[in-house]
């Protein structure tokens, strides 16, 4: 029996998917700007969940966390029990617009606290103990997709997450520059080879040849971009306001993915991650108001995630450690329930290292998102989801 076949029948997510309600529109409808798009966002180094969506109430949360506790006075208040750290104030006010909706104890089986192996396992969508070399959106750009610019991660290295067996996305910084190198004439007369006897030089030369038309291709479509207020200077802001460049320039890249490290807060937290989320906030309010003001808010939903949360306990240098389950925020309009999506995991249930119990596996999410966003079949992108009926829609 295949790793692949043995993991659809063991894995979790087999018995978690029936917990999470439709949280998307249905994927039939014709929404403005045409074909629908996911943006991925990742934080990482491990985002604190506790701190990020507060329980301000729960005496296990105030008692575990004696100087890094936010009380109600000091959170964004979305319900009488629970807050969005005070960074969040443009995330709140997307929420107040019903455009987020915040999926809490997203996690994995076993879960793995070193960065490296927990960044992989949701790259890959694989189980703790099994080890994938193609990512989710890797495998969905093969699976659904026909260029290597259909998957675009704006920075300099490309994640995991979107590299294929066959076919890899693009990362780019810059789109001159990417241009500029492709057209060298080396790089121009290797992509010129069609066919090759050898296997590994013909892998070579097709992937160089998909690169240089997906080259050609986003220089000729891209516009010269309007002044828009509101991103920040940060790289983050930078990444984003590529990325509705490119949306607005109508290319028809399908899935996005941008990044904002240093989340590992293990000391001296408390403003630290403050500024991080207020970063996330305002960067993402500035996105969303460009989006709409364009008319492509609709096509687009945006998938924040980190590869852990923090331990429930504060460490003995005011921050914390690292820890398992955590929420997600989606964002986007085409959101069918928005707002706190499920409940928080039980601070009274933790595990045996003091962590959050996940309630919802990572990988419904993703087959969520493949099968009623991006309509793809999630059968062959995330090992082991299995589409249930009435799961979403």
């Amino acid at each position: 029996m295949t790793t692949r076949r043995r993991f659809l029948q063991q894995s979790a997510l087999v018995s978690t998917a029936w917990l999470l309600p439709s949280f998307l529109k249905a994927a039939g409808a014709k929404l403005p700007g045409g074909q629908r798009r996911l943006v991925v966002l990742q934080l990482s180094g491990g985002n604190d969940g506790l701190n990020t969506v507060v329980p301000f109430r729960h005496d296990v949360y105030t008692a575990s966390r004696r100087s890094l506790a936010l009380p109600k006075d000091r959170a964004l208040l979305l319900t009488d029990d629970v807050g969005l750290n005070t960074g969040l104030v443009g995330l709140r006010s997307l929420y107040a617009e019903g455009l987020v909706s915040i999926v809490q104890g997203v996690g994995y089986p076993d879960p793995d606290r070193s960065h490296f192996r927990s960044l992989d396992i949701w790259h890959t969508a694989s189980a703790s103990s099994e080890y994938l070399e193609t990512g989710w959106l890797g495998r969905y750009l093969e699976n659904e997709c026909t260029a290597p610019h259909h998957v675009l991660e704006v920075g300099p290295t490309l994640t995991l997450a979107n590299k294929g067996e066959r076919l890899k996305a693009i990362a780019l910084s810059d789109v001159g520059h990417f241009y500029r190198s492709t057209r060298e004439p080396f790089f121009a007369q290797l992509a010129a080879h069609a066919e090759h006897q050898h296997k590994t030089a013909a892998y070579l030369y097709k992937t160089m040849a998909e690169t240089y038309q997906s080259a050609a291709y986003v220089k000729e479509k891209l516009k010269l971009p309007e002044p828009v207020a509101g991103y920040g200077k940060d790289e983050l802001g930078k990444q984003l306001r590529t990325v509705s460049n490119f949306i607005k320039s109508g290319l028809d890249t399908r899935a996005y993915y941008v990044g904002l490290s240093g989340f590992d807060t293990h000391s001296n937290q408390l403003q630290r991650h403050e500024r991080l989320l207020r970063t996330v906030g305002d960067n993402l309010l500035a996105f969303v108001n460009d989006l709409k003001a364009a008319g492509e808010l609709d096509s687009t939903l945006v998938m924040v995630f980190s590869e852990f949360g923090r331990r429930v306990k504060q460490n003995a240098s005011n921050g914390t450690d690292h820890g398992a389950a955590g929420p997600m925020f989606l964002i986007g309009g085409g959101l069918k329930k928005p707002g706190l999506f499920n409940s928080m995991p039980a601070l009274g249930d933790l595990d045996a290292n003091g962590d959050l119990k996940f309630s919802v596996d990572f990988r419904s999410v993703y087959a969520t998102i493949l099968r009623d966003w991006m309509g793809a079949d999630p059968a062959e992108i995330v090992p082991g989801a299995i589409a249930v009926e009435g799961f979403i829609g």
